[in-house]
């Protein structure tokens, strides 16, 4: 719920900026999610103000009072700065709209404070706090909408995904950040409007479905982008999760799986301990990891239905997509490993779990194992409680057997007992990739028979070459990768 404003929960620095600026005949405001987060009972480190003062005289004013300024914005009319641990946002009143041909704002500068609040893209996010006064000025009823939970624009809909199409993606983000409601007339706007999402950078649309994914209801949010077409522009794969069923052959409503998936996930997050929420990849990957099944989706003649290899199909789109919308490599990694190992607990479960197994099962998830296990519980969403019970008890086995051998061995970083170079220096060669061969026979032995010694290792990698060794000087040839020797 909403509640009454409180200026009392205004930081100093806010009444600071605005001092000066009086004092230097200038009009200055806090507006925005600072002022929408005082109704919430919350205060941001980040703040935004407007002003009449261009960005020169915004310098001008901040000299000797700001820690650090810099002027990143300055075309667009904003300086940046920070004041002790605060960080602040000063633009000049504006007006911003996109060219239809072009992804960059086209600015120019206001003089009203009116007639920039008219101008943002949600009445919530319409109002200000004339400074030093602390004067609220809500001319579009934003306080009534935050109260309401219903997100309006202050204009039109058409006229402000107009300005700045990513508002549509703002839309979906708000109502899974804030669980606000979006107006039927904005709803409309943006479904009919979806397309002009593509004129965006790929950068700001990301930035916005990190935000969307990490809010208090994710599941909102990308039920609204794809309701209204936005999930076509962005993330495709999610809306081809709707498969069509038939008499002849039913399974599990692979989209509304999804999303519950990704509620689970966030559900098992925790304030503290190996995956702190919000977690962007695992909720990712939890929404992203059956998006391989329309593409293995198989039909047999007594209507059941499989998705053979769906995990590593996955996997692949989701790079191909997260690729696309310009994610560092190493999120891809993690969330693309996910989706690839979201089956590898389902191949153990019924014949039970052997050393050999649970090492390999730790080797491949690496550093996400935490995260694997948070997932694969996460993807139990039968109705029938008897088998969620039983693949629960099975998965407590499972990381109860991770947790002994863990105790026994390091199985986070499980290699060979001989490396490459010993390995070369035992049979006698050069680099190869007879090298490379020899190194991965003693990693499945590491892995199957846990530690058995140096020497052990090394008379059955005698063993190995007696039976492996080319008859000729292929050993010789060229030198493989560091991968393929453990060099």
């Amino acid at each position: 719920m909403t509640q009454l404003l409180d200026t009392s929960a205004v930081p100093d620095v806010v009444l600071e900026a605005g001092r000066l600026f009086q004092a230097a005949g200038h009009d200055l405001s806090l507006v925005g999610g600072p002022v929408r987060d005082l109704f919430l009972g919350r205060v941001s480190t980040d703040l935004d103000f407007t002003t009449d003062a261009t960005p020169d005289q915004t310098l001008a004013v901040i000299k000797g009072w700001a820690d650090a300024v810099w002027e990143i914005g300055r075309e667009f009319g904003t300086i940046g700065l920070r004041r002790g641990d605060m960080q602040l946002e000063i633009t000049t009143y504006r007006a911003e709209a996109y060219d239809p041909a072009s992804r960059k704002p086209v600015v120019a500068f206001g003089t009203e404070l009116a007639d920039d609040l008219v101008r943002r893209d949600f009445t919530v996010n319409s109002m200000a706090l004339r400074l030093p006064s602390l004067e609220l000025v809500d001319p579009h009823g934003g306080v009534r909408d935050l109260h309401a939970r219903l997100l309006r624009t202050p204009g039109t809909p058409q006229s402000s995904f107009d300005d700045d199409p990513l508002r549509m993606m703002r839309a979906a983000r708000f109502a899974s950040q804030l669980r606000m409601d979006v107006a039927p007339e904005v709803l409309a706007a943006m479904t009919d409007m979806a397309a002009r999402l593509e004129i965006v950078s790929a950068e700001r649309v990301r930035d916005e479905l990190v935000k969307l994914i990490n809010g208090a209801d994710p599941r909102r949010g990308v039920e609204i982008m794809v309701d209204t077409g936005l999930a076509d522009v962005v993330l495709p794969e999610v809306p081809a999760l709707r498969l069509e069923t038939d008499s002849a052959h039913h399974h599990k409503d692979v989209y509304q799986h999804s999303l519950t998936v990704m509620e689970q996930a966030v559900d098992l997050e925790r304030p503290e301990g190996p995956v702190i929420g919000p977690d962007f990849p695992l909720r990712f990957a939890a929404l992203m990891h059956d998006v391989g099944k329309p593409d293995t989706r198989r039909f047999s003649d007594d209507g059941a239905v499989s998705f053979r290899h769906h995990d590593v199909v996955g996997a692949k789109l989701t790079r191909k997509r997260m690729k696309a919308l310009r994610f560092d490599n190493e999120t891809i990694k993690t969330v693309t490993r996910l989706v690839e190992l979201h089956m590898r607990f389902y191949g153990y479960g019924e014949a039970g779990w052997t050393d050999s197994a649970v090492r390999r099962y730790v080797r491949d998830a690496g550093d996400q194992l935490d995260r694997l296990h948070l997932l694969t519980r996460s993807d139990v969403t039968t109705k029938n409680k008897r088998k969620a019970g039983r693949l629960a008890r099975s998965y407590d086995d499972l990381e109860r057997r991770i947790l002994e051998l863990a105790e026994q061995e390091e199985l986070a970083a499980v290699r060979p007992e001989l490396d490459g170079q010993q390995i070369m220096e035992i049979l006698g060669i050069g680099p190869s990739k007879t090298v490379g061969q020899a190194y991965n026979f003693l990693l499945e032995l590491r892995l199957d028979e846990g530690e058995i010694g140096r020497e052990s290792a090394e008379a059955r990698l005698r063993e190995w070459w007696a039976a492996n060794r080319p008859d000729d000087d292929s050993a010789k040839n060229a030198a493989p990768n560091e991968s393929e020797t453990g060099l």
